[in-house]
């Protein structure tokens, strides 16, 4: 394969990816059910997010399209009810070595933070 062949390869498999990757982008932009506002975490939910290789970016996605993790029903029923009334919104995940990280939106859609449960 040429030199130009090559590079024209190239070209075409970043196009594809760049197209990809904005396909995705606007797939899940326009599920997003709210705006998160500011995204804060504190140092303990990094560190177990990190510990675990866990993206904070994966969590507030699942979050931000309604995907609320491991909560009581009672819970994701204030969530659907905050959707419509604009109250605050909670989710929270497991991670793999047992430990649960929470994101809270405010009322307001002012913040997002990502924290551990004892951290509250």
């Amino acid at each position: 394969m040429t030199t130009e062949n090559q590079n024209q390869s190239q070209s075409q498999k970043q196009t594809r990816t760049e197209s990809t990757a904005e396909s995705a982008h606007e797939t899940t932009a326009s599920k997003l059910l709210f705006d998160p506002g500011q995204v804060v975490a504190t140092p303990g939910a990094l560190e177990a997010m990190q510990k675990n290789q866990c993206l904070s970016l994966d969590l507030l996605l699942r979050h931000l399209t309604g995907d609320w993790g491991t909560i009581p029903k009672e819970d994701a029923k204030a969530n659907r009810q905050a959707l419509k009334e604009g109250s605050r919104l909670m989710s929270s995940y497991p991670l793999d070595d047992g430990a649960r990280v929470w994101v809270i939106t405010e009322a307001d859609r002012s913040s997002t933070t990502f924290l551990l449960p004892e951290e509250y």
